[in-house]
């Protein structure tokens, strides 16, 4: 029989940098789950993100043991360091900040497909077209 799930924990934290410190361990330690455990086996399985933003899904089970998923990092975090940019515009319509060639739209498209609600590739590169055009970030047609 399976173990059945008390809650489900939503967190987004620094890909092999995560420590005890708000916000996982208030969120983790109300609900009974080992802390330190989390922590460690988090930074194992995303020691290769080194510093990049990922959200990650925890179930908790009745028992206060736990499973989590990595997921991929926000499409916003990718555009941010593929334009070399701190952060994104205020006025994305009038100010623009960055710049991203296809290529690079692609690229954030395959690593985030899974993640997306989009059926192929294509559809995928206009939901990241729209996040960079929402962040003021131009998109290079390389000709």
């Amino acid at each position: 029989m399976a173990k059945e799930i008390a809650f489900k924990i939503k967190l987004q934290a620094k890909g092999g940098q995560a420590t005890p410190a708000p916000p996982i361990g208030p969120a983790l330690g109300q609900h009974g789950v080992n802390i330190g455990q989390f922590v460690s086996q988090f930074n194992e399985r995303t020691k290769q993100m080194n510093g990049t933003i990922v959200p990650v899904v925890i179930a908790v089970y009745r028992d206060k043991s736990f499973t989590f998923e990595v997921k991929s990092p926000p499409a916003a975090v990718l555009l941010k360091q593929a334009a070399e940019i701190v952060k994104g515009s205020g006025v994305p319509n009038k100010e623009k900040v960055g710049k991203v060639s296809v290529e690079q739209v692609r690229k954030i498209a395959e690593t985030k497909f899974k993640d997306l609600n989009a059926y192929d590739l294509e559809q995928a590169e206009k939901i990241i077209r729209g996040t960079a055009r929402s962040m003021g970030i131009e998109i290079e047609d390389s000709v």
